[in-house]
Order: structure tokens, then C-alpha cells, then sequence
């Protein structure tokens, strides 16, 4: 099978992948796989099997080019290659992942993959907990909020104008507050702000920094994306920003489809995060699930979920991280 996406497809390439992709088992992975990464362990848990079966389907698949790992700390992840090219190759993967997403599935593994999901959520709720009340000098580990905080102020004022001109302007949600820090530039911009955390000891912290700064506009909700989701009476905003959290997301790209569906027309997604990285030690130190993230797949995530990318900053730090500031629109056609 080709080593990248540049290489062209030939009928023994194309035969080898046909028969990797044919198993129904193996089907199922690469459909789950559109969801996300996933470790073996994880994976051995949601379809009941040994691992020594699930390592040999993994094995034939990315022998096949069908699958591609990322490395998260000491652990290994399965995922989708990410395909940005249009060689034949590309075109063709392209079109099997999307025939594959569209098929129904005989196995029923949805309760399985909400479980996994759950104990990531879990784990990192957990660390949150135990060091909610020195939040700050963990994440100062990595970003303090001093070091890129004027770049969320300056492409926040380039957005106040056009959240101004809108049909229902001065709504805005921010995934994941921490400490709030980032809540006084919304609340002054915004008639009314949504702090949603999954945390209650982190909700606490920017319960107190709305209190200390005598903010009035900023409803803090306990949940997540998919907790406003299901509240019909939820506001539709115009803004939508995830500040340094999407690396503790346990289904980062479901942040895209759900604010998709949160955000008004020609509303905007502001990514705030670290660009790949592989510095490990993170993970334990500072609760992070993902050791940050390629721009493509936050481009490619973004597309998948009916968003339109648009600028895009990128700042280095002296301790060897660099953080991506993503900015994604909502189609003003889209209903």
C-alpha cells in the first residue's frame, strides 16, 4: 500500500486495501475510527474481542494504508489517515471512508463507545478536581493566558463589528472556561455569555472570577456541547470559543459538529490550542488527553461539520509550544 497520498494507485494496491476493508469487523473499525482515535485497549473493549485479535486487524489495515497511529504519551492511537491530497489514491480512500460512514452497522457498539468516552471524561474530570485549586500554575506549565491573551483580544475586536451586524447578535459561548479567565473580554463584548464546563470545581473557580469582577452578563452551565444540544430552549450564538481546552476534549472532532449546530448563521468558532507536540509529560502534569493537534485535522474536522475555515494565527512560546489560534464560520446558507 502507498506510504503517503502522493503515490498513485494501482490495481495491486487497490486489491490489497479492497480485501483489508472487506471484513465485516474490520468495517466496523474504520467507521468508528471517522469518529476519532482510539486506543487497542479501547478498542478490544467496545467490540468484545482478545487483543491479540484486534492487533491482528489493525495490523492488516495499516498494512493497507486504511489506518494510521498517533502516539499520545506511552500510548499508541488508531485513527483515519488524514487525506489532504487528490491523487487517485486519495480520491479513493476518500470515497470508501464516506461509503463506509454512510452504511449501517449489524454490531451495536454505541454503549460501548459511550463508556469509553465516559471513563476519558472521567479521568480527566478527576485530575481537574484534585487540582482545581492550582489550575493556573498547571496550565502556566504550558500557556499562561498572559502569554497569548492579547491575540484573543485583538481578533475578538476584529469580530465585533460583524457580531454587531447580525440578525441576533451579542450571544456567546465559551467551552470550558478554566478560571474565566477569558470571560471579562467576552462579557464586554457580548449582551450575554454561556461559561460551559463539565467540571463543578472548575465552574466554582469561574463562578468566583465572574464574582470578583463584578460580571452579571455570564450564565455558568454544568454540561457539555452536546447538554445544550438537547436543551431545546438553548440560545443560538454568534460566537463560539474553545480557549486551550479541545486537548482535554475525550472526542475533540464532536466539538466541531456540535457548535456547528449551536452556532447562528454566519456565526464563528474560535479554536484556541496547541499544535502537535511531544511533549509527554503533559499528559500527567497538566490532565491533557491529546498531546495537541495538526492544523489539518482541525481543518479537515472543521469541513466535515459544515464549517468554513478562515484565518489562522500561529504563536510560538519559549518552552518548544506553539499555539494555533483557528478561526471557523457557520455558512449563511446553512439553516
Amino acid at each position: 500500500m502507498p506510504a503517503n497520498n502522493e503515490r498513485s494507485l494501482n490495481i495491486v494496491y487497490l486489491a490489497q486495501a479492497s480485501k483489508a476493508a472487506g471484513d465485516p469487523l474490520r468495517m466496523n473499525i474504520l467507521k468508528l475510527l471517522g469518529r476519532g482515535a482510539f486506543g487497542v485497549l479501547e478498542l478490544c473493549q467496545i467490540f468484545d474481542i482478545k487483543q491479540s485479535s484486534m492487533s491482528h486487524h489493525l495490523k492488516v489495515l495499516a498494512q493497507a494504508g486504511l489506518v494510521s497511529t498517533q502516539r499520545e504519551g506511552n500510548s499508541i492511537f488508531y485513527r483515519r489517515p488524514l487525506i489532504t491530497a487528490t491523487d487517485s489514491w486519495s480520491q479513493w480512500l476518500r470515497a470508501t471512508f464516506i461509503a463506509i460512514d454512510a452504511a449501517s452497522s449489524d454490531e451495536d457498539i454505541g454503549m460501548a463507545v459511550e463508556q469509553v468516552l465516559a471513563e476519558r471524561a472521567e479521568a480527566c474530570a478527576e485530575f481537574f478536581s484534585r487540582h482545581a485549586n492550582d489550575f493556573k500554575d498547571q496550565q502556566d506549565l504550558i500557556a499562561s493566558f498572559d502569554q497569548y491573551g492579547d491575540a484573543l483580544a485583538t481578533i475578538l475586536d476584529s469580530l465585533t463589528a460583524r457580531a454587531r451586524n447580525s440578525e441576533q447578535a451579542g450571544y456567546a459561548l465559551e467551552i470550558g472556561p478554566g478560571e474565566g479567565a477569558f470571560l471579562p473580554l467576552l462579557a464586554k463584548h457580548f449582551s450575554k455569555v454561556t461559561a460551559l464546563d463539565v467540571s463543578p470545581d472548575m465552574l466554582a473557580r469561574t463562578e468566583a472570577t465572574l464574582a470578583t469582577n463584578a460580571i452579571a452578563n455570564v450564565d455558568c452551565v454544568l454540561g457539555d456541547t452536546a447538554h445544550l444540544l438537547a436543551n431545546t430552549t438553548t440560545t443560538k450564538y454568534q460566537f463560539a470559543v474553545a480557549n486551550m481546552v479541545l486537548h482535554h476534549v475525550p472526542a475533540p472532532k464532536t466539538i466541531f459538529n456540535e457548535v456547528a449546530e449551536l452556532l447562528q448563521p454566519e456565526g464563528t468558532l474560535l479554536i484556541t490550542d496547541l499544535c502537535r507536540h511531544d511533549q509527554a509529560w503533559a499528559k500527567d502534569s497538566c490532565g491533557d488527553l491529546w498531546l495537541g493537534f495538526d492544523p489539518a485535522d482541525l481543518t479537515a474536522w472543521a469541513t466535515e461539520a459544515g464549517l468554513i475555515e478562515g484565518q489562522s494565527q500561529f504563536l510560538g512560546l519559549r518552552n518548544g509550544f506553539q499555539i494555533q489560534f483557528r478561526l471557523f464560520h457557520r455558512s449563511p446558507e446553512r439553516s
